[in-house]
């Protein structure tokens, strides 16, 4: 092995469209590690057993959901109800869940409906202005915009009436098998135009913004997920690839890396 990054704080993957296929890079402290250059490499990956709240920054042994410590989880407006379901957003409404200024600056701004392809046709909702990231965070090779709405709360709703067509969840084995659905998927954009309640049609887009990407994880990759649960949990082999948020290698293992944000990480190669 000939680099080594000491353990830091992890955050998600970042990733950017690039030809041949995703570029993505993983943030490990102060440092940017270019995972398309680590592809076919022997690399390892270990957690000393330290973690950093993303809300409070204060240092623990582990973190509850989204990279945020047992308080914070509990109490920070990054975990409201509304961020998992926008249905029930209420900063339209001038009402706090947790925090009503951070509320307000997520929730009163343009959102996107969209249908993506990411080992199956799903229906999202996200905001506008990062819609690409949603979608490349996901693994799909293909989404396109149903609807643009004004606040996360029409985006909700309409998510709602378009969940009894679509899943809203990403089947993550289908989506590094490389499964595409491309048939389906321009007959499921005109069944979701169709499925938006009457008084949401305004929001429609019947020509949404379109994405097509190619990943470096080749098709027909059989994932078996592994996670960082005890101190000092290690992964070695070596990088097939790369597709969504997760780290693939050759001997079929599979990681979420923004599933374990926060985490302190050290990576090697």
């Amino acid at each position: 092995m000939n680099f080594t990054w000491a353990a830091a704080p992890l955050r998600k993957i970042i990733l950017s469209v690039a030809e041949p296929s995703v570029r993505a890079f993983v943030p490990i402290g102060r440092h940017l590690v270019d995972v398309n250059t680590l592809i076919g490499k022997k690399i390892r990956l270990n957690w000393p057993g330290m973690a950093e709240c993303q809300s409070c920054s204060g240092i623990f042994s582990s973190l509850q959901a989204q990279g945020l410590c047992r308080k914070c989880f509990f109490e920070s407006p990054m975990a409201g109800q509304s961020m998992v379901r926008p249905e029930l957003s209420t900063a339209h409404l001038g009402i706090a869940d947790r925090d009503l200024d951070f509320e307000r600056a997520l929730q009163l701004q343009p959102h996107s409906v969209y249908l993506a392809d990411s080992g199956g046709v799903k229906v999202g909702v996200t905001r506008t202005r990062q819609q690409v990231t949603r979608w490349l965070d996901q693994g799909a090779s293909r989404a396109q915009v149903i609807a643009i709405t004004d606040n996360r709360y029409e985006a909700g709703l309409i998510e709602v009436a378009l969940k009894e067509h679509f899943s809203d969840k990403t089947d993550w084995r289908r989506m590094l098998a490389g499964e595409t659905f491309d048939a389906d998927f321009s007959a499921a954009t005109g069944v979701a135009l169709e499925a938006i309640p009457s008084d949401l049609k305004r929001f429609a887009v019947a020509n949404g913004v379109q994405h097509r990407v190619h990943w470096s994880l080749a098709a027909g990759f059989k994932a078996k997920s592994v996670k960082f649960s005890n101190h000092g949990d290690e992964i070695e082999a070596v990088l097939a690839g790369q597709r969504g948020q997760y780290l693939a290698f050759t001997d079929g293992r599979a990681i979420n890396l923004r599933s374990h944000e926060g985490l302190f990480i050290g990576l090697s190669c």
